[in-house]
C-alpha cells in the first residue's frame, strides 16, 4: 500500500473502531436493562461490551492492552451513549430487542473489519487475521453475556462468527484492500448477521442432554 493508502485505511479503520464502539455500548447497555441491572451495572456492562473486543484482540496480536487508555474519547463517547439508552423513553424500549440485534450486527461487522485491518497491517498470518475478526467482532458481545449470566450466542451455535472469520479471511487474503470494499463488506456481514436473527440459521451442535437421548431410543424403537 502507498502513503496515501495508508492515511485513508487509517481513517477507514478509526471510523469502522467508532461506529463498532458506539453499537456494542448500545447492545450491553440494552441487555443490562434487559437484566433489569442498577445504572452502574448499565454503564460497566455497556462499557466491558463495547471495549472487551478490542481488548481480547490486543492481547492475541501482542499489542499493549494498556493501548485501550488511549481512547480516551472514545470512552466519553461511550459513557454518553449509555446515558441516553438509559433516559430513553420507556415506549422506545419495546422495541429494544431488535435494536439490540441490530447494534450488535453493526458491532460484530465494524469490529471485524477493524480486528483483520489490524493483524493484516501487522503482518499476521491468515490464521491470526481470522481469529482477530472473529474475537474482536465477538469478544465484546461473549464479555457481554458472561456478565449477564447468559450463555455466549457466539458458542451456542449462532452462526455470526462465520461472517466474522469470513471478514477475515477476505481481508487478510488482499481480496478486498480498497475502502468502498470493506464498506461492502460491513453492509455484507450486517445484512448476513440480520438474516440469521430472521430465519434462525444455526451451527449443527449436539446436545448432551439425557432426556433428547432417550425420547430419540422410543422413536427409533418404535
Amino acid at each position: 500500500m502507498h502513503h496515501h493508502g495508508k492515511g485513508v485505511l487509517r481513517l477507514t479503520w478509526e471510523i469502522f473502531n467508532i461506529i463498532g464502539t458506539i453499537a456494542f455500548a448500545i447492545s450491553g447497555a440494552i441487555v443490562a436493562m434487559e437484566e433489569e441491572y442498577d445504572i452502574l451495572g448499565v454503564y460497566i456492562l455497556g462499557l466491558a461490551t463495547a471495549f472487551g473486543g478490542g481488548a481480547i484482540r490486543n492481547l492475541l496480536i501482542g499489542v499493549p492492552v494498556s493501548a485501550l487508555w488511549d481512547q480516551g474519547l472514545l470512552f466519553l463517547l461511550a459513557i454518553i451513549i449509555i446515558t441516553l439508552v438509559f433516559s430513553f423513553p420507556l415506549g422506545a424500549l419495546k422495541h429494544w430487542k431488535r435494536w439490540g440485534t441490530f447494534t450488535d450486527a453493526i458491532g460484530l461487522s465494524a469490529f471485524a473489519i477493524q480486528g483483520s485491518l489490524y493483524a493484516t497491517s501487522m503482518n499476521h498470518p491468515i490464521s491470526a487475521i481470522i481469529i482477530a475478526a472473529l474475537l474482536t467482532g465477538s469478544g465484546g458481545g461473549v464479555i457481554r453475556d458472561l456478565l449477564a449470566g447468559r450463555k455466549p450466542a457466539l458458542l451456542t451455535g449462532d452462526i455470526y462468527g462465520v461472517w466474522a472469520m469470513l471478514a477475515g479471511l477476505a481481508i487478510g487474503l488482499g481480496f478486498i484492500n480498497e475502502t468502498w470494499g470493506l464498506y461492502l463488506v460491513f453492509v455484507a456481514v450486517i445484512l448476513l448477521r440480520m438474516l440469521t436473527v430472521q430465519y434462525n440459521w444455526h451451527l449443527p451442535y449436539r446436545s448432551l442432554k439425557e432426556d433428547r437421548s432417550s425420547s430419540f431410543s422410543q422413536n427409533s424403537g418404535m
